[in-house]
């Protein structure tokens, strides 16, 4: 079997004085693509922060690479290969491209390998190549979605967290990012993908959660869960 990356045990977080995340269990293993799924305001963000270390958390335990990440900051974490392209992807406005992607590779010192990861990133991401000296405030949702993810990359991560890359895009738009995230995947990259299309994302994964305030309500093979009638019946629409 392969080696657990992550593990989250009875996870509790309280996020602006409520109790958002009410004790979690879930794992990724190496080399898998597992899908967080559930309704809006479910936890699924605060769980994420949690597992960066960007929000700490209350009890329980979150492990990355068999060790405890309680009390250590988001830039160590990173370090280690623990990843997020956040909600909303905050990329740098007044910065071009290729600076935002240099900036996703700030702990590396090996200038010759980040100037090759570059050239890896712009041919997973040939519209970022067409623009790489443009502002990355004057793209498109879309295409900041896709430097959010070039510069996660270029940290190289052993897992990466995407929290609902697919927010606020267009039909199209959507379709090319979950082709780029099982482009990245397929590239051999552990996911943890966070998503409100609970159907795109089932797709995808080899396993899937369904968290529901604050707690996970069912978890399993991906496309087993995928013609669950109650899965069916509340994320698809059925």
């Amino acid at each position: 079997m392969a080696q657990t990356l992550l593990k989250i045990s009875d996870l509790k977080v309280a996020y602006g004085g409520i109790q958002a995340v009410k004790g979690v269990d879930f794992e990724v293993r190496e080399g898998e693509l597992v899908s967080l799924i559930g309704s809006n305001g479910a936890g699924k963000t605060t769980t994420m922060k949690a597992i960066t270390g960007t929000l700490p958390f209350l009890g329980g335990n979150i492990e990355f690479l068999g060790k405890s990440i309680k009390g250590r900051g988001a830039w160590d974490l990173v370090g280690e290969g623990l990843v997020m392209v956040p909600e909303g992807r905050g990329v740098f406005t007044r910065m071009t491209i290729t600076e935002n992607l240099q900036i996703g590779a700030y702990i590396r010192k090996d200038k010759a390998e980040i100037a090759r990861d570059i050239d890896r990133v712009f041919t997973t991401f040939p519209r970022l190549k067409e623009r790489a000296n443009q502002l990355a405030g004057t793209m498109s949702g879309g295409e900041q979605q896709m430097l959010a993810m070039g510069r996660a990359l270029m940290a190289r991560p052993k897992v990466l967290l995407l929290d609902e890359p697919s927010m606020g895009l267009s039909p199209i738009m959507v379709d090319k990012i979950f082709e780029v995230v099982k482009q990245v995947y397929d590239q051999g990259v552990t996911v943890l993908l966070v998503e409100q299309n609970a159907s795109r994302a089932l797709q995808l994964a080899d396993r899937g959660y369904v968290m529901e305030s604050g707690l996970i309500t069912m978890s399993g093979d991906a496309k087993v869960m995928l013609s669950d009638p109650k899965v069916r019946a509340a994320y698809l629409g059925e």
